[in-house]
């Protein structure tokens, strides 16, 4: 196996540790709020994006493009957004209507570039869907900060200015969940229309 393809593997098992970390009720140890765990998962949720940057980046440069890298890289992908988001409902940071448009966009990608690849066409990732994912990771970074940063001592003040009665981190956050909600809502329609030829013609 490459080293490309093990950061997309490695990414799958941060995924996991991630989601340990993020659910995880660790005691309070006399600290009434404290909630490491958060900043734990924050930690283990950069990391792993981490790998999808450069795993990508030494597959090109090195020629190092495989079948494997070329499926797992995206599910990985998927595994780890739609798995944050999902674990968002169950703290209460995010309404399950946000996860489940986020979930259906990225099962109607998948399920078309599936259709596409039966019929031995590969669809092209288009600059919307890259902005997406940047959305989504932007929005989960800011919503690990923003209930992480009471633990971080003086550097957390830096993130508890207020504005109109919440602090600036909390609008932050709210702000990016809603463009990432939107740039995945556009990008996934604009993706379906555009290769509309690919399911239409089945009907």
């Amino acid at each position: 196996m490459n080293l490309p393809n093990k950061l997309t593997v490695s990414r799958l098992i941060l995924t996991v540790f991630f989601l340990v970390a993020l659910l995880w009720e660790l005691p309070e140890h006399g600290h009434e709020g404290t909630h490491w765990n958060f900043t734990v998962a924050l930690v283990l949720f950069v990391a792993a994006s981490l790998t999808d940057l450069f795993d990508g980046i030494i597959a090109r440069r090195r020629n190092l493009i495989t079948d494997f890298g070329k499926l797992m890289d995206p599910l990985a992908d998927k595994v780890l957004i739609c798995s944050a988001f999902i674990a968002f409902i169950e703290l209460g940071w995010m309404p399950a209507w946000m996860v489940i448009l986020v979930v259906a966009r990225e099962l109607a990608i998948t399920g078309l570039r599936l259709l596409a690849a039966s019929k031995n066409l590969v669809l092209a990732a288009e600059r919307q869907g890259k902005n997406k994912t940047i959305s989504q990771i932007t929005a989960i970074i800011a919503l690990l900060i923003t209930h992480s940063y009471d633990d971080w001592g003086i550097v957390g003040q830096l993130f508890a200015f207020e504005i109109a009665g919440q602090t600036w981190a909390w609008w932050v956050a709210e702000a990016s969940k809603w463009v990432a909600v939107a740039l995945t809502a556009l990008s996934g329609f604009l993706y379906l229309w555009k290769n509309r030829d690919v399911y239409l013609n089945d009907c």
